[in-house]
């Protein structure tokens, strides 16, 4: 069609005027300013191809987000309207005219944030963006209300409404988090795996984030706040040190009895239990040190070339191990390293000796442990549960390992012996039974070392020591009930106390199942004492001397590492242990008649040397107004008195007797001294009598 002149330049003009309110209108919908239409999401995504116009480009050429800033100047700069990176958000009700001097804030949407002059922007940003943010390496995370994390929708009748939430942006990850201390709590994660590096800053020279840790001759390489009981690729905890020390005894008294050992290190983190054993007892051991954590692994081999040890992964040595070996040096062992759930390699593999350190509760592995391992094996448990063994969470403990239990003043024990039990049940589903070698409760962990007897008579054997506790809740006195299926009319008559008798209502609960027999055996902690002393490990000794009187129910100026005289045994720097042909015999295939032979000996020894069940301490029976004695000395008095006492590792205040509560606490009246030397309380005096009237005439008139 034929047109003049005119007609067609008017018409280009036209023609550049929609186009240009084209792409206002375009501009308004991508930033959700447009009336009824939802705003774009996407808006803010930085890793985006599209154009999402010239915010989202300005907000990648630094290629972090914009709510990263380093200064409160970076982030006014970017409200500006003079320099490129300076965009502001036209609002649609805003004369363009009027745009040079009003401007909106850029971490802010229209509807939360208006249009403002500078200085009431300046102040939003300051009070608001850059207040509320979280600081990581110079850098400030500010909160930011942009539409980049979806929310679902409102819905209020038939109104469906679009809050935008305020969220924050992560300089290493760009992940979106609504809360700031669950960003806090993000970034240090990323700190404790190590991950530090943003990966929107520039490239530069990574630092070394590892650490080396020296412990008993051993170096690990661990990451930055290793013993942070977060969830770490490879947790460290020196406090647990004390814990590494008596197992790498208790596997050198194995190693004396048979070699070569298979031992398995279920949950080897950064490896340094492994690498202990592997220093100390050299070949006589094949260490496995297993774990599933893939980072874990990693350092666990970097650990093994530190120390100069052989790796070995799927039965194949690796090429370049012996080029960092020394001259000299090639007779260190190898350690083999797997990455497998602990259940798993110890369902396929037969050990010797087994180790299980999961960070908490260990009844998950108890059943695997069992399942294979070998007969008058090792198995070693660690657990750090604390809370529940603690008596801190008991429906956890009832969950965990089935048992009742309240909190006392010998909850350490008790919690000691809820384990063993959790143990030996596992142990007789696999029909074996368990003889506990030693028992350890301090404050981060509960250690326990068992013995495993295979067939089902020793398996019944540990089944019969399982049984319930009686315990008063006034007077704290327990018992262990009685053996049987018959019901009883009246249990209290079990307890040696009579405060069901003086108290109304219930007195007692019923605690359990426990493990109701002995938690030490004297001449192993003897033979781990004799190893300690010889592989230099101080700061076990007295810990162990400690355990020995413990086991034996002796006082200090009692003790003595001697054992009985044995034909088959022979002294080395003052301890007994045995002799390696004496242990090849003992610990030889068995026979018929030697189990029926030995099994009446070994029973009347363990019956003999077996310690009283739990303790008392002694602050918690003290009489109000009266000085107690110190308590060496009344340890002496009871000595006097008859019967057997001993300190306990459990409390340093606790006194492990097999007097009643009763003659405990009139020993205790007795021999305490008033506050007052003028004269003692009312109180006291009458307590004191009434100590002295229960004692029925176990003390003469001339020791009173």
């Amino acid at each position: 069609m034929e047109t003049d002149q005119p007609g067609a330049e008017m018409t280009k003009e036209e023609i550049q005027i929609k186009e240009e309110k084209t792409e206002i209108k375009i501009k308004k919908v991508e930033t959700g300013q447009e009336i009824g239409k939802e705003p774009n999401r996407n808006l803010l995504d930085a890793s985006s191809e599209s154009p999402r116009g010239l915010q989202a480009q300005c907000r990648n050429l630094c290629g972090k987000h914009i709510s990263i800033q380093r200064t409160l100047t970076d982030l006014e700069k970017l409200a500006g309207l003079k320099e490129g990176c300076r965009i502001s958000t036209v609002s649609q009700n805003t004369d363009p005219h009027m745009a040079g001097s009003k401007k909106s804030c850029p971490l802010c949407p229209e509807d939360k944030f208006k249009a403002c002059y500078a200085h009431k922007l300046h102040r939003h940003l300051q009070n608001l963006h850059w207040k509320v943010s979280v600081e990581f390496e110079g850098y400030r995370m500010c909160i930011c209300y942009l539409p980049c994390r979806p929310v679902k929708p409102n819905v209020a009748g038939d109104q469906i409404s679009l809050k935008m939430g305020a969220h924050f942006h992560c300089i290493i990850c760009s992940a979106t988090i609504t809360r700031r201390t669950d960003m806090v709590g993000h970034v240090k994660r990323h700190v404790n795996k190590g991950e530090t590096e943003s990966r929107y800053s520039p490239a530069r020279v990574r630092k070394s984030t590892h650490e080396v840790v020296k412990e008993a001759d051993t170096d690990v390489r661990v990451l930055p706040n290793y013993s942070t009981p977060q969830k770490t690729d490879s947790y460290f905890n020196p406090k647990m040190k004390l814990n590494r020390q008596l197992v790498v005894c208790a596997l050198a008294v194995l190693a004396e009895e048979r070699k070569p050992l298979e031992c398995l290190d279920a949950f080897g983190a950064t490896g340094i239990m492994g690498l202990q054993w592997a220093k100390h007892l050299g070949n006589s051991v094949k260490v496995t040190i297993n774990d599933y954590n893939a980072n874990s692994v990693t350092m666990i081999h970097e650990n093994c070339h530190l120390n100069k040890m052989k790796v070995v992964t799927s039965s194949k040595e690796e090429d370049d191990c012996d080029l960092t070996l020394e001259e000299g040096e090639e007779n260190f062992p190898t350690i083999e390293v797997t990455q497998m759930d602990a259940n798993v390699i110890m369902y396929l593999r037969a050990f010797d000796f087994i180790h299980l350190d999961p960070f908490g509760s260990s009844v998950n592995y108890l059943d695997a442990a069992f399942r294979n391992v070998r007969n008058l094996g090792i198995v070693s448990v660690t657990s750090t549960d604390t809370s529940s063994l603690y008596a801190k969470a008991q429906h956890v403990a009832q969950r965990h390992y089935g048992c009742n239990i309240v909190r006392t003043e010998y909850y350490k024990e008790l919690a000691a012996r809820m384990i063993v039990a959790a143990v030996a049940r596992a142990a007789a589903r696999c029909n074996k039974g368990i003889e506990v070698l030693f028992a350890v409760a301090l404050e981060h962990f509960v250690l326990v070392e068992v013995r495993v007897l295979r067939g089902p008579s020793p398996a019944d054997e540990t089944v019969k020591k399982i049984r319930y506790l009686i315990h008063c809740q006034w007077c704290e006195e327990r018992v262990f009930k009685r053996e049987g299926n018959m019901i009883e009319e009246n249990p209290y008559r079990q307890l040696p106390c009579d405060c069901h008798s003086s108290m109304t209502g219930k007195t007692a609960v019923e605690l359990g199942p426990l493990w109701s027999g002995s938690l030490f055996n004297p001449g192993f902690l003897r033979r781990m004492l004799f190893e300690a002393v010889q592989y230099g490990l101080d700061d076990i000794q007295t810990l162990l001397k400690t355990l020995i009187c413990e086991a034996e129910c002796t006082t200090h100026k009692q003790f003595s590492i001697h054992g009985p005289s044995s034909h088959n045994k022979q002294e080395e720097c003052g301890v007994f242990i045995k002799t390696p042909d004496a242990a090849a015999d003992y610990y030889g295939k068995r026979k018929s008649n030697e189990m029926n032979q030995n099994g009446p000996k070994r029973h009347r020894l363990e019956s003999n040397a077996e310690h009283p069940a739990f303790y008392y301490n002694i602050h918690r029976h003290s009489i109000k107004g009266m000085n107690m004695p110190k308590l060496n000395k009344f340890l002496h008095y009871l000595s006097e008195a008859g019967y057997r006492v001993s300190r306990t590792h459990f409390d340093p205040m606790g006194v492990r007797t097999d007097a009643p509560l009763v003659q405990f606490k009139s020993i205790l009246v007795k021999y305490s001294t008033p506050t007052y030397t003028g004269g003692q309380s009312e109180g006291s005096t009458q307590a004191l009598e009434d100590s002295q009237a229960g004692t029925d005439g176990d003390f003469t008139e001339e020791s009173m």
